[in-house]
């Protein structure tokens, strides 16, 4: 077992830190194919969300540099990325997966939108081979995990959201968002969200632009609302109130002089613009102009810490949770190290019982079925009750984290092969289900 995470998230980088090491889902494929021919790694995933860049890894034979990849790929200098970066290992590593999918790393804590963008994910990198194995094994747990908690605690129950904090921020504005114009530059679920809690606190229509027109006629249909050419935007943008923004430009498509030109067609009336994108869609410069009012999703972060604390009882119930499924996984794979050691000493066993019937055969003359399989019985016991001891020694070892020098013993005393078979426990040895 050697996993790795390396990763920076909303509370150790800015936001203008995390645009850069963004990875679009065009290039999501090659940058997997990459890691996974990095020195050390064997398996790999990569999560990418406007939230957090993590890279995990199953290193290959000990660690793998996982910071030479991310200078390698995204041609940043450490000196200005390390202040940045956080690095799990091993069971760290584990936990801070399991508290990501259940939300509990989250930006908001309870929402719903991170266990999906986890299993994107994990489905991409299984799409190009780069998770196979142990890794496929985590993930797989770390879903299951993110069910128990969502199950077994109210921690995503009335989930303070950055949409509901953006009409906080927009009756703050305005005063009230009774027939406010909204348009949604994007067709993605977050300005989905957003919308639907603007309309549902007064807002009057709705302008969708996005690049696929057909996304932007579909998402517009399901509030009523206007679908816009992506080419017309500079020309419509200015009918709106509130915008909010969620493309996947790599560089600004608000800038200042859009802002100047906005103003001037709406004559100085304010308006305000959510920008959730990472990357950001909008430049810093449009927030100097009297009028214009954004807020990147760091903003938005500060607005929603303020108002979580009533659901830490909850996260302190999912954070057992955790621990207890950190232990239960750890010693599952504990037990799975022993497992092809087990098979070995039991089909070597079996080799030297099937050898010794086979050698005083002929001495025994004609045997009858019942004889036959008295012999059967009596051997059999005896290789069942010499397998006892080590067996039982080695699921030991393994529960205590000492399975390595154990299987070494054991390997040597009885002479075993040294490529390890896979296979399953022997009869009368089952594994515990979770």
């Amino acid at each position: 077992m050697n996993f790795q995470l390396i990763g920076v998230n909303h509370t150790t980088a800015p936001v203008e830190v995390r645009e850069r090491l963004n990875i679009p889902e065009s290039r999501l494929a090659e940058a997997l194919k990459r890691l996974v021919k990095h020195p050390g790694v064997d398996e790999g995933m990569i999560l990418c969300t406007c939230n957090r860049v993590e890279v995990l890894t199953q290193a290959r034979n000990g660690s793998a540099d996982l910071r030479d990849f991310l200078h390698d790929y995204f041609e940043m200098e450490m000196p200005s990325l390390a202040p940045h970066l956080y690095e799990y290992r091993e069971r760290d590593a584990i936990r801070h997966l399991f508290r990501v999918t259940s939300s509990l790393d989250s930006m908001v804590i309870g929402e719903p939108q991170i266990l999906g963008q986890v299993k994107e994910a994990y489905a991409a990198a299984r799409a190009v081979g780069a998770v196979h194995s142990q890794l496929d094994q985590l993930l797989t747990r770390a879903f299951a995990v993110a069910k128990r908690v969502r199950t077994e605690t109210a921690v995503g129950s009335s989930a303070v959201s950055v949409a509901s904090v953006a009409v906080e921020l927009a009756k703050k504005i305005f005063g009230s968002l009774n027939g406010k114009q909204v348009y949604l530059v994007g067709a993605g679920k977050m300005s989905e969200l957003a919308a639907r809690h603007l309309m549902a606190h007064g807002a009057a229509s709705i302008f969708v632009a996005n690049r696929t027109y057909d996304r932007a006629a579909a998402l517009a249909a399901k509030f009523g609302g206007q679908a816009i050419r992506f080419e017309e935007l500079y020309q419509t943008c200015d009918r709106a109130d509130i915008v909010i923004t969620s493309t996947g430009s790599p560089r600004a498509i608000f800038r200042r002089e859009h802002g100047e030109l906005f103003l001037s067609r709406r004559k100085n009336r304010p308006m305000f613009f959510i920008d959730i994108a990472v990357p950001r869609d909008v430049d810093p410069q449009m927030n100097r102009l009297d009028g214009i009012f954004v807020y990147d999703i760091d903003d938005l972060q500060q607005a929603v810490a303020a108002n979580t604390s009533d659901r830490r009882k909850e996260a302190e119930r999912a954070e057992d949770i955790i621990d207890s499924e950190i232990e239960r996984f750890q010693a599952r794979l504990q037990t799975r190290d022993v497992v092809p050691t087990i098979v070995s000493l039991q089909d070597h066993l079996e080799t030297i019982r099937q050898a010794e019937i086979d050698r005083v055969r002929g001495r025994l003359g004609a045997l009858s079925p019942e004889q036959e399989l008295a012999i059967e019985a009596l051997t059999r016991g005896i290789v069942r009750k010499i397998m006892h001891t080590p067996v039982s020694t080695l699921k030991t070892a393994a529960r205590a984290s000492e399975a390595t020098p154990m299987i070494d013993v054991v390997r040597r005393i009885f002479n075993l092969r040294d490529e390890q078979k896979q296979g399953e426990l022997p009869s009368g040895e089952s594994e515990d289900e979770s």
